[in-house]
């Protein structure tokens, strides 16, 4: 019997393709955009394993871990967030999730967040640390989120002059 996964994230478009790629290597998955979905989909679909987005929309991922843990306490989360950082991932543990992956995951990555026997231990890649750039567009992303993407709040929150974030802000996110 293969595995039922609830994929909980606000961006359809990454939900459809993650959602197709497990499908084909014989899972069973759904999707969901937002706590109502995703609380409807975990009382009628009934998923062992559930990837959870940090960010939905204007609420948090964290808040719906709680409900989702009620709801199906055998059920193991794993966060995948765009927004990385060490207090969230450690708050996300906390809450009841298995595991804390940053966004670009890749398939074998987040297969063997749920559960390393599933995957054969050639495809799984080494550990990538991410290097202190990518730390540092992180919190930067965390903080302009944290002021609602005011630029001058975020540049003298982080002591920085605003023009030198307006230029961080305008390269793509390092790797």
């Amino acid at each position: 019997m293969s595995k039922r996964i609830l994929i909980i994230d606000d961006d359809i478009h990454l939900s459809q393709v993650l959602a197709r790629s497990l499908e084909r290597r014989g899972y069973e998955a759904r999707t969901a955009t937002d706590r109502q979905q995703a609380m409807e989909q975990a009382q009628s679909f009934e998923p062992e394993w559930i990837t959870l987005d940090l960010r939905l929309e204007e609420e948090s991922g964290l808040g719906l871990i709680r409900d989702l843990k009620q709801q199906l306490p055998d059920s193991c989360i794993v966060m995948l967030t765009g927004y990385a950082s060490i207090p969230t991932a450690v708050e996300a543990i906390k809450l009841g999730a298995h595991n804390y992956l940053h966004k670009p995951a890749t398939l074998q990555e987040l297969i063997a967040a749920f559960d390393d026997s599933e995957v054969p231990v050639e495809e799984l890649a080494e550990a990538e640390v991410m290097s202190v750039d990518r730390l540092e567009w992180e919190h930067i992303q965390r903080v302009l989120n944290e002021h609602q993407g005011n630029i001058s709040a975020t540049a003298r929150a982080l002591n920085m002059h605003r023009r030198t974030l307006q230029r961080k802000l305008q390269k793509y996110a390092p790797r």
